[in-house]
């Protein structure tokens, strides 16, 4: 395994772990849990799905992809990164598997990178736990769908999904902590990455008014093919192109938020002098 840190913007880094399919001596080759087959054969069927050119089956490809993109590229991070098992404890502790920290040195101080793979395994744990468990309350409450005939049982499907996305957030983060924890994390500047950086536009994307930080964007969705390309990662591209557009519509919404701010916090002092200047004008 090896695990990437990408900058997204001046304040929001992308985690992202790529498994290099090496396994050690002591560890049976193509042992995958059933919760990975399970999530495999999920996969197979909906890439079925997207192929009708119309029907139930394509409209509910059309609608969970929509819903698909809004759910945090930090969760999508965290669930590539593979669940510590007992096994994969071993060998990581054995030194079977070098796990390397790649990271722009450019962008990131080498000296920060551990403090901030532990930092984004860790924030967001309180939230997958809680989301997990509503997700197995409102799976049973939703068995009457089942009852209808010709559609399968969508909102369970939707649940059972979401809670093993979240548990495998929770696995994965835990798994990053546990190396930082260990001091198996080797923090590893890449020049590649440095090179890929380099080639952005400058600047990016505006600052957002009111910000005195001024985060903006350090990747546009056009580098997405080249950062997988480059880095010779395929599924990366998705991954790094979602992480990017949400992004994207978050400083965006910071910019309209930060205007509506304004003009509010604005309106009365306008108000104000205006009725102060009538009333000079009345004396």
């Amino acid at each position: 395994m090896r695990i990437f840190l990408l900058p997204l913007s001046t304040r929001r880094t992308f985690l992202y772990a790529q498994r290099l399919h090496a396994t050690s001596p002591s560890s049976p080759p193509n042992k995958t849990s059933l919760l990975d087959r399970g999530a495999a054969l999920a996969a197979r069927k909906w890439a079925e799905w997207e192929k009708k050119p119309s029907g139930w089956q394509r409209r509910t490809v059309d609608y969970g992809n929509h819903a698909f993109r809004r759910i945090p590229y930090e969760e999508w991070g965290l669930k590539s990164v593979p669940p510590l098992s007992t096994r994969r404890q071993q060998d990581e502790v054995q030194g079977g598997e070098t796990v390397q920290l790649v990271f722009p040195g450019s962008v990131l101080r080498e000296e920060h990178v551990l403090e901030a793979a532990a930092r984004l395994a860790g924030e967001r744990d309180g939230l997958h736990r809680r989301r997990l468990a509503w997700c197995l309350v409102g799976m049973p409450m939703t068995l009457p769908f089942a009852l209808v005939p010709i559609v399968p049982n969508l909102p369970f499907f939707y649940l059972a999904y979401r809670a093993w996305s979240h548990w495998r957030a929770v696995a994965g983060g835990r798994h990053v902590r546990w190396l930082v924890e260990q001091k198996l994390l080797t923090p590893t500047p890449s020049p590649t990455l440095d090179g890929l950086y380099r080639r952005a536009p400058k600047p990016v994307a505006p600052t957002a008014p009111g910000d005195t930080a001024g985060e903006r964007m350090l990747l546009t969705r056009e580098q997405v093919r080249s950062f997988s390309e480059t880095l010779d990662i395929p599924a990366l591209e998705i991954e790094l192109e979602r992480a990017i557009w949400q992004v994207e519509r978050a400083l965006l919404h910071a910019d309209g938020r930060d205007e509506t701010q304004k003009h509010l916090h604005g309106a009365p002092a306008n108000d104000n002098v205006e009725r102060r200047d009538s009333k000079e004008k009345k004396q």
